[in-house]
């Protein structure tokens, strides 16, 4: 069964597919997501990992060097060190957040999950995943995977996509929507 659904027509989908496909085989799926969601945690956290991924000033060893000292200090799996270290040497680590969502988005398809898309403007607990879990469940059909972003600009409320759906309550857009309306 073909689950890539057009994740391969981009370079970092190129990229997840191949991490996915090499996990799946190697029956390393569930460590290699845990590996995944801890590095993308790193990136939103530290301003130097990130510069790191995409300073093109920092050479091609320093960075794979690099790579794998801070691979190491986080206790990822080697599935996902090696494919670190893989991109370091390619020169890809830019990438690394698109290869990381396309990755989540397929190993939700092979879950037979649906992935939501969420962005917030303050960080979700436990409990309100949970709640927005069940209400998609209810709304789809399907068991949800949410892949929860944070972005501040959006000032309150949340904005789903699934799939080519979206489902947009942010508060910016709908103080856009009055400011428009007052225009006339």
């Amino acid at each position: 069964m073909d689950i890539s659904g057009g994740i391969q027509a981009s370079l970092a989908g190129r990229y997840a597919l191949a991490l996915f496909e090499l996990a799946r085989d190697e029956k390393k799926l569930d460590a290699v997501a845990a590996s995944l969601a801890t590095v993308r945690a790193a990136l939103a956290e530290s301003a130097d990992f990130a510069a790191l991924t995409t300073s093109p000033l920092i050479g091609r060893e320093a960075t794979v060097k690099a790579v794998a000292a801070t691979a190491a200090a986080m206790k990822l799996d080697p599935v996902t060190t090696n494919f670190l270290g893989v991109l370091a040497q390619n020169r890809r680590l830019a990438q690394l957040g698109n290869v990381i969502r396309a990755f989540n988005t397929l190993a939700a398809r092979h879950r037979g999950e649906i992935t939501a898309e969420v962005t917030s403007a303050r960080p979700l607990d436990a409990g309100q995943i949970d709640a927005l879990k069940a209400n998609l469940k209810g709304r789809f059909g399907s068991d949800i995977a949410v892949d929860v972003n944070v972005d501040p600009a959006i000032l309150g409320g949340l904005v789903v996509k699934v799939g080519s759906r979206m489902i947009d309550g942010s508060v910016r857009t709908k103080l856009n929507t009055l400011a428009q309306a007052m225009k006339g």
